[in-house]
């Protein structure tokens, strides 16, 4: 196993440099398919968030690994590779599982134990499927972290140690009060028809708001989302939606916007927001969760306008206390980390294994058929015994060996076993290799069928 990660992060870059290098669907794409044709990479997926771009390989080199992925991630983010520099962070094999197992949990987000995190580990590992540049190592790794992440939030209280984003950022506007008791009543603008913006809606229905408007540049899926937020069994709020071209008109009739888009320059811009919040005798709120914003940061500084962004959002929750739940969180990744490295040493020697095992076969056939050929008198009866008796010697000189390689392999510096009984039994590499290669397609199928 090679597990290279490089990546930035709420927690090692300011938001200005993150939002520089955020990174449209379209991008994704490519520089997954970028990374395939740069030599060090045999795979690569990308997880890319309002707060983080980590781009996830499985490379040969170390060094040449992380040189390439830097300068690739430089290439397609669009800042320059000596400013981008600085912000990255490097993880390597294990502590590459440790970080994304992390990050799975909740406990590397800006909202400790936030669970919007999955969902985006899911699209990740998706896209990485739908471009077949995600194989066996990103499928097991990526599969597993949702795994330890649904963990987390089952078997432990990583919940009460922090709300999803939305939330954190509603009690922001708030600044200390019930969310319910100051959104009631209010009348909300919701820019934006993803994930996020389809939570914040229903966190805002949930809160009792007036009425919730949805702009969206594709109308469809605005009047999608407000026809579930209306729909019987639903939330109750009233609810329509609206083109992009109405977002000032409704943004004037709104005391509460919530903004989360893909778009790449400003939804909102200060002077369309010091219109809005121009004669009114309650303040205007605002939050951004995009990345890069959607709003213009000027508007921090008009008179009876409240602003929440992402920036603001990582100040606060630098602030926020950690609960005691992280601790038994930070447990259980430890020892999923240690189970998946010995899941992956085991699994890497099992091809060589499997080809000693289809050798030892190949010798047993080799050698009954010369018997046969020597002693041409043998009834069926008896060529079936000899040939029993023979596989039976095999399989009991070679169980033992292969158990126990098994197990050593297993442990930490196991790799080298692997080597080991190919050399001494001078396997033939194409053979161990065509072993890999369909257990990967068998992995593959599995494991496209699982997301």
């Amino acid at each position: 196993m090679s597990l290279l990660v490089v990546g930035l992060s709420h927690r090692s870059a300011p938001v200005s440099i993150l939002e520089r290098a955020s990174l449209p669907s379209d991008t994704q794409a490519k520089l997954l398919q970028d990374s395939l044709a740069a030599e060090p990479a045999a795979e690569a997926t990308v997880l890319a968030t309002c707060n983080r771009i980590e781009l996830y390989a499985d490379v040969d080199k170390f060094h040449a690994g992380v040189a390439e992925l830097s300068t690739l991630l430089a290439q397609h983010s669009g800042v320059g590779l000596d400013e981008l520099t600085p912000y990255l962070y490097v993880h390597y094999e294990d502590r590459a599982v440790h970080h994304l197992f992390s990050v799975a949990c909740g406990l590397d987000s800006m909202v400790v134990g936030e669970g919007q995190i999955l969902g985006q580990i899911k699209d990740a590992l998706a896209l990485g499927q739908d471009l077949h540049t995600a194989g066996r190592l990103l499928n097991d790794l990526f599969q597993q972290a949702l795994r330890v992440g649904k963990r987390a939030h089952s078997e432990t209280g990583i919940d009460r140690a922090g709300q999803s984003l939305v939330t954190f950022g509603l009690e922001q506007l708030a600044q200390g009060a019930d969310v319910e008791g100051w959104a009631r009543g209010k009348r909300a603008l919701v820019i934006g028809a993803g994930s996020m913006s389809s939570l914040a809606a229903a966190t805002l229905a949930r809160a009792g708001v007036a009425e919730i408007v949805i702009a969206n540049r594709t109308l469809a899926r605005a009047e999608r989302l407000a026809e579930i937020l209306t729909e019987p069994g639903g939330t109750g709020v009233a609810a329509r939606s609206a083109e992009m071209v109405a977002v000032g008109d409704e943004l004037g009739r709104a005391d509460i916007v919530v903004s989360c888009t893909g778009a790449t320059g400003l939804v909102l811009t200060g002077d369309a927001v010091e219109a809005a919040a121009e004669g009114r005798d309650e303040p205007l709120y605002l939050l951004d969760l995009a990345m890069p914003r959607d709003i213009d940061a000027a508007a921090h500084r008009i008179t009876g306008v409240r602003l929440v962004d992402i920036e603001s959002l990582a100040d606060a929750s630098a602030d926020a206390p950690m609960a005691a739940d992280v601790d038994q969180v930070r447990g259980l990744v430890a020892d999923e980390v240690a189970a998946f490295g010995a899941a992956q040493r085991a699994a890497h020697i099992t091809p060589t294994v499997v080809a000693l095992r289809t050798m030892a076969a190949d010798v047993v056939a080799s050698e009954v058929a010369r018997l046969e050929g020597r002693l041409p008198g043998l009834d069926d009866k008896q060529r079936a015994e000899i040939t029993q008796t023979v596989r039976r010697v095999v399989d009991k000189l070679l169980h033992a060996p292969t158990v126990r390689v098994k197990q050593l392999a297993s442990e930490p510096g196991g790799a080298g076993y692997a080597d080991a009984l190919r050399t001494l039994f001078d396997l033939d590499p194409e053979t161990v290799a065509s072993v890999s290669r369909a257990d990967l397609n068998d992995a593959d199928v599995k494991n496209r069928g699982r997301v």
